[in-house]
């Protein structure tokens, strides 16, 4: 059985949408890291970098949400090209979140929070640019690495998604993200996970 120990961030939940995907049983884990459940020995030893989200599958653990993801897509055969140009646009974009607009965001939000005006202007700014680059990408192609729905997808969803719905960004002009947020966000396994919080089955 795979276990997920995680939380309702946006990188909380992109396992969560890999699994329901892939339509395998998972259990989940609750990480509350309101109560600084992270810091805890017993996810120290799951979890060297003390974030969430983690996978166990055996005897294997795993932390960062990209190699999860990769790492899932890899073992399932799907979602991850085998080789070729298609496995290497994937993993770009897959970079690309995971070290730009993943952090960018979580530090506009925490500025947002904090109304700290000159960071907040700045981080602003530079999740605009991100944004826009992702509308460059997907004015050409349906889904963020070309014609396939890949883990590139899921692992930009839930950030984009929050960048609209929690940090207030405008994406009136940027409308292919918001015909790409419509599209997978319409799928059945990401409204499910997107729906997961403590206590749900």
């Amino acid at each position: 059985m795979l276990t997920v120990y995680t939380w309702t961030t946006p990188n909380g939940r992109k396992p969560l949408i890999l699994l329901e995907e892939l339509d395998l049983p998972y259990e989940v884990v609750p990480v509350n890291l309101r109560e600084h459940a992270q810091f805890t020995p017993e996810f120290l030893a799951i979890s060297p970098n003390n974030k969430i989200p983690a996978l166990m599958d055996g005897s294997l653990t795993l932390f960062e949400s990209g190699a999860i993801l990769t790492y899932l897509a890899e073992k399932y055969d799907r979602f991850l090209a085998h080789e070729g140009a298609q496995r290497y646009r994937t993993l770009q974009w897959l970079h690309w979140q995971v070290g730009g607009l993943g952090p960018m965001l979580g530090q506009l939000g925490f500025f947002v929070k904090e109304g700290i005006a000159l960071p907040k202007e700045h981080f602003i700014a530079e999740a605009e640019r991100l944004l826009n680059v992702l509308d460059r990408a997907l004015a050409g192609s349906p889904y963020v690495a070309g014609d396939h729905y890949t883990i590139a997808d899921i692992a930009c969803y839930p950030w984009t998604e929050a960048a609209a719905s929690h940090l207030e960004l405008n994406l009136s002009g940027k409308p292919a993200v918001q015909r790409w947020l419509a599209q997978v966000g319409d799928r059945p396994a990401v409204r499910k996970a997107m729906a997961w919080k403590p206590g749900n089955p």
